[in-house]
């Protein structure tokens, strides 16, 4: 029974900046299948990146899975995860979220409602993503940058260092550019409380994360994982960090044998 993981934005399946290249380990447990979403990684172009779309593949995925199988996202990707979960209960084993871009989940928490008052304009304007949900830009729109650019402002500009602009991290990051917002969605928490199977949500601590990313992204984060937890029955897990699959894999790795056992 395979473990199906969906990365977030500006990476893939198998990346090891911020995708699930420290999971590998897991394979002695089962085969893993990490997906690359549409516009990531090996995947086809896309005109614009839909989580729901991202959960249709991942629902067709599923339907090929005759014993079902685990799922595993992160970010953006958790949030797929969840929607493809909440429409094929039968066929998922057990579901693991890290730091899910669940917004909607915890809309009146005050981190959770500052960042959605930044991010929600009229109708029709494009929204500059960032890792994980962190602040969209207050000045130039996305269009007026480069890919390059876009990421710099997404990760030396809030304190992180940025990883080195490869043309497979430039597609990534061009896709990313165009994705639909996530807090457009409606994650399906009720079905998710009603299905059997166990359910696993990890975040970081965020103590030591840049100042500005752990206030416009952590604080948010923190309080979905709080709300997505309480809310579907999951166990909760924190660790160190803001990237806790790939900063802290082992601890992360050894959570998920957990689960599947």
């Amino acid at each position: 029974m395979p473990a199906v993981f969906v990365h977030g934005i500006f990476t893939w399946g198998e990346d090891a900046a911020y995708g699930f290249a420290a999971q590998r380990p897991l394979t002695d447990t089962r085969p893993l299948l990490l997906m690359d979403r549409r516009g990531y990684g090996s995947s086809p172009d896309t005109a614009r990146s839909d989580f729901e779309a991202d959960a249709d593949e991942l629902v067709r995925l599923l339907d090929d899975c005759p014993d079902g199988a685990h799922l595993v996202g992160h970010s953006n990707g958790g949030l797929a995860a969840m929607l493809a979960a909440g429409r094929r209960p039968r066929a998922v084993r057990s579901l693991a979220l890290i730091q899910p871009s669940a917004f909607r989940a915890a809309p009146d928490h005050p981190a959770v409602r500052e960042l959605l008052n930044r991010v929600e304009m009229p109708e029709g304007t494009e929204q500059p993503a960032r890792p994980d949900g962190a602040d969209p830009r207050q000045e130039p729109q996305q269009e007026e940058l480069d890919p390059a650019e876009y990421l710099r402002l997404s990760t030396e500009a809030l304190g992180m260092p940025m990883p080195e602009p490869t043309p497979r991290r430039l597609r990534a990051v061009r896709t990313s550019m165009r994705e639909r917002p996530v807090w457009e969605a409606d994650p399906p928490l009720e079905p998710l409380a009603a299905a059997p199977w166990p359910k696993l949500v990890v975040s970081g601590t965020w103590e030591d994360a840049p100042e500005l990313y752990r206030r416009y992204a952590g604080e948010p984060l923190l309080a979905c994982a709080e709300a997505v937890a309480d809310r579907i029955g999951a166990r909760r897990l924190r660790v160190p960090g803001y990237y806790p699959h790939t900063q802290y894999p082992a601890e992360v790795n050894a959570a998920l044998r957990e689960l599947w056992s």
